[in-house]
């Protein structure tokens, strides 16, 4: 088998990222940060199962960190190489196929965003503080792991850091310990994650609780002091998002849903499991970026409890969030989703024909074109589907593949049971070509409203 880990890739978009020969179960993290010099010590540990039987195994760790040790199965490794963004570890015996492999590693530097054709991703400094906003590939500048989205794991992370700061990672705060001027916070994350959905905040917040009756999820928000009058005008109608998506999607996937306002600005507000993060811009005091909270909260079913096998596919969380947009527009008693649709279809004709949503390429898969048409791609199947027929394919797509990886054709495979025509055609002409489809009118097979 050699090194076909290596050399094979798992994901054409990202042909560096993604290792073979194991799947990972779950992730321990235990990290220390200084805020104020930005240095991170950490030791992980992969609990993996072999997949093959193979003399090396691969992880994904940027080269600003630096590894001190590493132990497979409980001794040192045999030898390990750490180059252009791969450890490469030996075990001392063979582990036959279905075996445990258990990697420790122990590591430190001055951790930076990864450079790509997306931009920087991953760990970023703040004024004060620091965030995580690794999609597609930046968790591999925090810790060491199997950097693919198909790859989904448990993770328990600790992290310990300057007691004035509130430090936020995915799950439950399990543990929170105050040592002299350290305090050490754990969360247990026990859904299935991917590596990217992977996050730290750490900055100057205050914690609070985000409306909900009793018995509804649990929401919380992280906002500076000086921030918190806007939030609590712009985000005020959070609750009732929740309750239009949970009716509309299925029950929230996760135990609870967290909301951190940084103090910077942001370029883009960012998903993270159980977790949105919006920048001081985004709390404008006008609910000038409602239509971004919700597009946020939609990824926790679309992106992180239904997550893409492969990048090509990015149209399955972004055409869905966008679409959720226009959900929420139509029960707020803003525009209908079919006002929006025609408007963003005007829109887009303007643009040129040149991008296939289905397969968009590395470089445009965050394009708007991408989000906009795969919004349009659902409206024109809730057209042809009707309103009942559509509402039971997003409940029944949502409960089948929760917590799992998804493709394409798993989708358009079930929304085929929802319909009495043959639905390729309406795939071919919005996912599959470059021409902007029309847009059909009001009242398809079923009737749409």
């Amino acid at each position: 088998m050699g090194d076909k880990f290596y050399t094979d890739p798992i994901d054409d978009y990202l042909p560096q990222n993604g290792n073979r020969g194991y799947r990972v179960s779950r992730y321990e993290l235990d990290l220390a940060y200084k805020v104020a010099s930005n240095r991170l010590t950490g030791r992980a540990e992969i609990t993996a199962v072999t997949t093959a039987v193979q003399p090396r195994f691969g992880l994904d760790l940027s080269q600003a960190l630096t590894v001190s040790k590493v132990f497979v199965n409980g001794a040192k490794a045999a030898k390990y190489t750490h180059q252009h963004g791969k450890l490469v570890v030996t075990p001392q015996q063979r582990i036959p196929a279905g075996g445990v492999l258990s990697v420790v590693v122990q590591y430190a530097g001055v951790p930076k965003p990864v450079r790509g054709p997306w931009g920087e991703v991953g760990w970023e400094e703040l004024s004060e503080g620091a965030l995580v906003a690794s999609q597609p590939n930046g968790a591999a500048s925090w810790f060491p792991c199997d950097d693919h989205p198909s790859s989904k794991a448990s993770y328990r992370i600790s992290l310990t850091t300057d007691s004035p700061y509130y430090a936020l990672a995915n799950g439950t705060l399990v543990r929170r310990q105050t040592k002299a001027s350290q305090t050490t916070w754990v969360y247990e994350q026990p859904e299935p994650m991917s590596s990217y959905l992977a996050t730290i905040q750490i900055g100057p917040y205050r914690k609070h609780r985000v409306g909900g009756a009793q018995g509804s999820v649990p929401m919380h928000a992280l906002v500076p002091p000086r921030l918190r009058a806007e939030f609590d005008h712009d985000f005020a109608r959070q609750a009732r998002m929740m309750e239009v998506f949970t009716e509309r999607f299925g029950p929230y996937p996760f135990g609870e849903y967290t909301v951190v306002i940084t103090d910077d600005d942001l370029e883009i507000p960012i998903e993270a499991q159980g977790i949105s993060v919006f920048g001081a811009n985004h709390c404008d005091g006008r609910r000038g970026s409602e239509r971004l909270v919700a597009h946020e909260l939609a990824h926790q079913w679309f992106g992180n409890s239904l997550t893409l096998r492969k990048w090509r596919d990015i149209w399955l969380h972004e055409g869905f969030a966008c679409y959720a947009e226009w959900i929420w527009s139509e029960a707020s008693g803003g525009p209908s989703a079919d006002q929006l649709a025609r408007a963003a279809r005007h829109n887009l004709a303007r643009q040129p024909q040149d991008i296939v949503i289905g397969d968009p390429g590395p470089k445009r898969m965050f394009d708007d074109r991408v989000y906009k048409r795969g919004a349009l791609t659902l409206h024109a199947l809730r057209l042809e589907l009707g309103e009942a027929g559509f509402a039971d394919l997003l409940h029944e797509w949502v409960r089948r593949y929760r917590h799992s990886s998804v493709t394409t054709e798993e989708f358009t495979d079930l929304a085929g049971h929802y319909s009495l025509v043959p639905l390729r055609p309406l795939w071919d002409n919005w996912l599959r070509e470059e021409p902007l489809p029309q847009l059909p009118p009001i009242g398809g097979q079923a009737g749409a409203r």
